[in-house]
């Protein structure tokens, strides 16, 4: 069972959405729908599974329906048609009791803008959701400081929003979402406003963290570089519909139409492509040379290496976080894989 189903999922905004919803079905595209009836098509025909344990990025261009989509999930938004499964429960029957404490419990949300509490330090906004489950005050200051410090924030607990930098305010925002330690975490366009230095050592963190503490990640972004840098698989949308679903690799290799070809055409694929992508399994790398060997670890990116491989006319030995011994590239592998022909 996946941990995350959404199944035939549409969204019309407007005021009679379900007098709308055999016209979409029966194809018609979101521009004539807007057109003839002045309803907005959010979402048309989603269906989509997430993994326990793995991020799953969301993207497509303003207007797309990512938003919209991870809206659903903790059910801020209703859908017109469709189901929404969350470890096999259909959120869509939850009672108003059931909803809240599934919101509690379940899900925490890492929105763009922060939605820090300005009269409250950072200690007690990291510390709110355990104070609307009813922790006791001593145990949720614990665990918020263990998070603070889990977000490199430490001797800033007593600070106020206000006094903290925008990445330092969205460090908060992921250590408050971190505290309720829920199974998912949902992030809308969580580093958007950042600067693009600090937007990039967000991701790092985030990577970092989900490496130890193996959350269900759903992440909205528009940036398709993000996208490919935290997604273990991606969702495009387009215009409300799912174009393609794939790993960053995939979707890299084999765009599905002319809107993801649009979209990677330009990706330097020396950012996107992981040592453990293209490695061969240690068990079937007998006739490789290993007397010259560059160690890389198994979640690095090519252009981490790939300078001193180049420089050494190396192979490559890939090694997980532990120092085992995974697989090999060799450096014919190595120039294949960036090859866009």
């Amino acid at each position: 069972m996946s941990k995350i189903e959404i199944n035939n999922v549409y969204k019309i905004f407007g005021n009679n959405p379900n007098s709308i919803l055999p016209m979409v079905k029966d194809g018609a595209t979101k521009e004539q729908v807007l057109e003839e009836t002045g309803h907005t098509v959010g979402l048309d025909n989603v269906s989509l599974k997430i993994e326990e344990g793995e991020t799953f990025v969301c993207m497509g261009l303003s207007g797309s329906g990512k938003s919209t989509l991870i809206r659903h999930l903790n059910r801020l938004i209703d859908p017109t048609d469709g189901e929404i499964l969350i470890e096999g429960t259909n959120v869509m029957s939850l009672n108003t009791e059931s909803l809240i404490d599934f919101r509690r419990h379940k899900m925490s949300m890492v929105f763009q803008r922060f939605g820090l509490f300005p009269h409250k330090t950072v200690l007690q906004n990291v510390g709110y959701g355990l104070e609307m489950q009813g922790i006791d005050e001593n145990k949720r200051n614990s665990v918020a400081m263990d998070k603070i410090q889990a977000v490199g924030l430490n001797g800033f607990e007593n600070q106020f929003p206000a006094q903290l930098s925008g990445g330092m305010q969205q460090r908060v925002g992921l250590a408050r979402a971190l505290a309720t330690d829920t199974d998912i975490m949902l992030m809308d366009e969580a580093f958007s406003a950042l600067d693009p230095l600090i937007r990039s050592d967000m991701q790092k963190q985030l990577l970092d963290l989900q490496a130890e503490l193996k959350k269900t990640i759903v992440f909205i972004t528009h940036d398709l570089d993000e996208s490919l840098r935290l997604g273990d698989h991606i969702g495009i949308l387009n215009a409300g519909k799912l174009v393609q679903v794939g790993t960053p690799v995939e979707i890299i290799m084999n765009p599905a139409d002319d809107y993801v070809e649009a979209f990677v055409k330009d990706v330097n694929r020396a950012k996107v492509i992981k040592a453990k992508i293209i490695m061969i399994p240690a068990a079937q790398a007998n006739g490789i040379d290993k007397t010259n060997l560059i160690k890389v670890n198994e979640d690095q990116f090519i252009e981490e290496f790939l300078p001193q491989v180049v420089c050494n006319n190396a192979n490559c030995e890939v090694v997980d976080r532990q120092g085992n011994t995974k697989g090999y590239i060799t450096n014919k592998e190595l120039q294949k894989s960036l090859s866009k022909s």
